[in-house]
């Protein structure tokens, strides 16, 4: 089952226009939540990301959006497909009209659906350097769905390799992220994060991460950082809404790894 502009439909029903502008233009983005224990996790932070993302595009949302009523016609779906133990909701919004590059109007379409999935592994990760590609800043780099072919292709290079991920780099040479993680390391008591304007995705787990930090008071450097400086690092890890996974090397070179902060970390965001 899916969820097309509010409606219960079957996979097999949708149908959409050629005139479709998330098809002609990939013009709207896609955000991905994860269903845990009949919860929305961090549904609220979600929330705010599409906002900035469709103040980026010049997009109106609808105001039901942000209604409780949303929410849970969200774990509906979910309950159709099977997935309120653990699923993965991906929810994709799309300028409505049709029209060549100028749009016609402000208002989207959205299609909501749900696949059950398992809870994300905490295993430790080795990665590589990507080299065929660099992340590109601009004011559509911080949410999900205008970048989407500089991962791809990432992940396409990554498919050449025995690495479990691959760091991705701005023009600069500088550290911006993972392929689907944002990437965090500890050095001298502090924990730092690639800068937005390195290009990375103001991810979910970020924004937890850096608000939980805040409330410990744990000092926060968004930086810039090129990959050698990593290896002066105490642990490296990635984060996403599935799991934090520490780095265990980089380029085949092993790296330091603190497992009980990652433990304690985990637990208090509940991934």
């Amino acid at each position: 089952m899916l969820l097309y502009n509010g409606q219960s439909i079957l996979e097999e029903d949708l149908k959409l226009p050629v005139s479709n502008r998330a098809f002609q233009y990939n013009d709207g983005f896609f955000e991905t939540v994860m269903v845990v224990d009949g919860k929305l996790r961090f549904w609220q932070d979600h929330l705010a990301r599409m906002q900035e993302a469709a103040a980026s595009l010049k997009l109106e949302l609808p105001v039901y959006f942000t209604k409780a009523a949303f929410e849970q016609q969200l774990l509906q779906l979910a309950e159709q497909n099977q997935a309120v133990k653990y699923g993965r909701l991906k929810l994709k919004v799309w300028r409505a009209g049709a029209g060549l590059y100028t749009p016609e109007v402000k208002t989207v379409e959205w299609l909501a659906t749900v696949q059950p999935t398992a809870a994300g592994t905490t295993e430790s990760i080795s990665i590589g350097i990507c080299q065929s590609i660099k992340t590109i800043y601009s004011p559509l780099s911080h949410f999900k769905g205008p970048n989407a072919p500089i991962y791809v292709l990432a992940a396409n290079e990554k498919k050449q390799t025995d690495h479990d991920d691959l760091l991705l780099l701005n023009p600069q040479g500088m550290v911006a992220e993972l392929i689907s993680s944002n990437i965090f390391w500890l050095l001298n008591g502090k924990l730092f994060t690639p800068a937005l304007d390195t290009g990375c995705v103001n991810g979910i787990a970020r924004r937890n991460m850096l608000r939980w930090c805040s409330i410990q008071s744990i000092k926060v450097r968004e930086a810039y950082f090129t990959p050698e400086r990593l290896r002066e690092a105490d642990a490296i890890f990635a984060a996403n809404v599935t799991a934090i996974r520490s780095i265990k090397s980089i380029a085949g070179e092993p790296l330091r790894e603190n497992d009980t902060f990652l433990k304690k970390l985990s637990l208090e965001l509940g991934l």
